[in-house]
């Protein structure tokens, strides 16, 4: 058994090594079991940017403690299965587990079943995002894209392309609208 746990560590360990990002899962922010869960389809042809417009944190304990309140308040007020987003970027420069890999999210109306949902921790009409988190979302997408969950030549949009919303915010925007797989 100690062998296997082993094992499991290189290979993440390689993983991080690799994509540059190790992503912080639910279990280590203390985040609740899903109510339920639908499966998410691989060889998805869009990836979708978000901020959650609220608290900005720049430290672990800060970013967990948020965390737990959005998914709070996906899951009681608004009635989710759980938090909305695939994964989420906290000003620490981690990324965090949402809804995780092949998982349908709850992120952006009619866009759900085809792309997956990254948002940033905090209001970037506000903030800026950082070269840490900046690094971070790109390793989730390059793990995507490695994993299978999205295709290489996937379309990144920003929310307020495919929803009438601020989302992700003007300086989220602005950053965005440089990566290579952002599309008009």
């Amino acid at each position: 058994m100690a062998n296997k746990a082993i094992i499991l560590l290189a290979v993440l360990l390689c993983a991080q090594a690799v994509f540059g990002v190790a992503i912080v899962s639910k279990a280590q922010w203390g985040g609740r079991n899903p109510k339920s869960k639908t499966t998410l389809a691989n060889s998805l042809a869009y990836a979708v940017i978000h901020h959650t417009a609220g608290n900005y944190c720049s430290t672990r304990d800060a970013c967990t403690k948020e965390l737990r309140s959005i998914q709070a308040y996906h899951m009681d007020s608004l009635g989710w299965a759980d938090i909305g987003y695939n994964f989420l970027i906290g000003g620490d420069g981690s990324a965090y587990e949402g809804r995780g890999w092949n998982v349908l999210g709850a992120h952006a109306t009619n866009w759900n079943s085809k792309s997956i949902g990254i948002s940033f921790l905090g209001n970037f009409n506000n903030n800026k995002p950082t070269a840490a988190m900046i690094s971070a979302a790109k390793g989730v997408l390059a793990d995507a894209v490695s994993r299978g969950q999205i295709k290489s030549g996937y379309t990144l949009y920003g929310h307020r392309q495919v929803g009438s919303t601020e989302c992700p915010g003007t300086n989220l925007w602005n950053e965005i609208r440089t990566w290579s797989n952002w599309k008009a």
